[in-house]
């Protein structure tokens, strides 16, 4: 068992006998009131979907998934279909993939993987870490040398990241896929 703040987007949880996975996860703690987690939810077996508040210390069931590794391979109407080393293809619509939607791009070569429940496709798990390159972004200001800086950037598929004040156009930044923060600038993937 594990408490319901210690449960992340894309894992799933038994609830009331039913497997339900956790799209997004927010841990609030306010000053007086006790620590509390917002969950949105999607029943795997049914599909539908729902929003709940836990206590931070509430118990949850977890549920061990099987796993494969899949590229993006790409979209079709309405699904994003991913491929497997054994050229297995599996479509997942953009509901499935609501906490990666951000960072998948057309061509990318990133690994992931394929999250499976009862030998059905329910979820894809990108890398931690991530390789995407920026679009647009304002030039940086001057004089602001206070510390850490950052300003807006867009990515090519329109996502935006907060950089680094340094970061400019056609830069390669590094991101972090479970915060969607910005890490560092990176080389080209090649």
């Amino acid at each position: 068992m594990k408490t319901a703040q210690e449960m992340k987007p894309n894992s799933v949880a038994l609830i009331d006998g039913q497997p339900w996975l956790i799209q997004k996860a927010e841990f609030t703690k306010s000053g007086r009131n006790s620590a509390i987690v917002k969950m949105k939810l999607r029943n795997l077996l049914t599909g539908s979907s729902t929003e709940t508040v836990y206590k931070a210390d509430d118990k949850l069931e977890p549920v061990i998934l099987d796993r494969v590794a899949v590229t993006y391979s790409y979209y079709s109407e309405p699904n994003y279909v991913f491929m497997d080393e054994e050229f297995n293809q599996y479509e997942l619509n953009k509901d499935d993939l609501e906490s990666v939607m951000p960072f998948i791009v057309d061509g990318m070569t990133d690994v992931c993987e394929a999250v499976f429940f009862e030998g059905k496709v329910v979820s894809v798990d990108l890398p931690t870490t991530i390789v995407r390159q920026i679009t647009y972004t304002e030039g940086s200001a001057r004089g602001d040398t206070s510390g850490k800086v950052m300003k807006p950037a867009k990515l090519s598929n329109g996502t935006e990241v907060k950089v680094a004040d340094f970061c400019e156009i056609d830069d390669w930044i590094e991101i972090d896929t479970r915060t969607g923060e910005y890490k560092s600038r990176a080389k080209a993937p090649v």
